[in-house]
């Protein structure tokens, strides 16, 4: 998928949704989370459960 700018509620609320679809899932499944640092104050997460969800959050280190 495209990078989609979110916040990072929305970012929880994706997560929490994918493993409640892995809890009820008749069968295997897995979820991975990497966050990478990027220029200008973001990061990148990318969610990784079948599909790969990328999105763009803005943060202030510290």
């Amino acid at each position: 998928m495209a990078d989609a700018p979110c916040t990072p509620d929305s970012l929880k609320t994706r997560l929490v949704t994918l493993l409640d679809e892995l809890i009820r899932h008749d069968g295997f499944g897995s979820l991975s989370v990497e966050v990478r640092l990027l220029k200008r104050g973001q990061k990148e997460v990318i969610i990784d459960c079948g599909k790969q969800y990328r999105y763009v959050i803005d943060f202030a280190p510290g």
